[in-house]
């Protein structure tokens, strides 16, 4: 009996550490923008200067599907919307990019569903893709 009872102590105390959250309201573009931060506490947004903000998003695109334990939410005319959950809380986070070629930037937005911070999770993650998208204009430049 212990044996079985095991697995399902973990499946449930797994269950109940996965921290959802209601996906928020503000997702999307506005005017042409990625809305801004409610509180940099649990959230970070940035807008990259780029020559082509389509080539641009489409780099980053590549880059998001290959991150971990992240989801794909929507995709389409220049935005994205991905969820990332947490390793061990399974806390999520929403991602968003938008290729805004009228200002020539790839803005970017990355906001923690629950908690009153999220000890910089979400600053890391645009950093992590702004490394990448610096790379891959590196890249094009040495490219005879």
């Amino acid at each position: 009996m212990g044996t079985l009872l095991q697995p399902l102590l973990l499946i449930v105390s797994l269950a109940l550490f996965h921290l959802v959250g209601p996906v928020p309201p503000e997702l999307g573009v506005h005017d042409g923008f990625l809305s801004p931060c409610p509180s940099p506490a649990h959230c970070a947004r940035a807008d990259w200067e780029v020559s082509d903000p389509e080539a641009a998003f489409a780099r980053l695109v590549t880059v998001v599907q290959a991150m971990p334990r992240t989801t794909l939410v929507e995709q389409g005319d220049g935005y994205l919307h991905a969820t990332a959950s947490s390793a061990l809380f399974g806390f999520v986070d929403d991602l968003e990019l938008y290729a805004d070629q009228a200002r020539g930037q790839l803005q970017a937005r990355s906001v923690s569903r629950s908690g009153d911070s999220d000890l910089g999770v979400n600053g890391r993650r645009l950093a992590s893709l702004e490394q990448a998208l610096n790379q891959a204009i590196d890249e094009a430049l040495a490219q005879p």
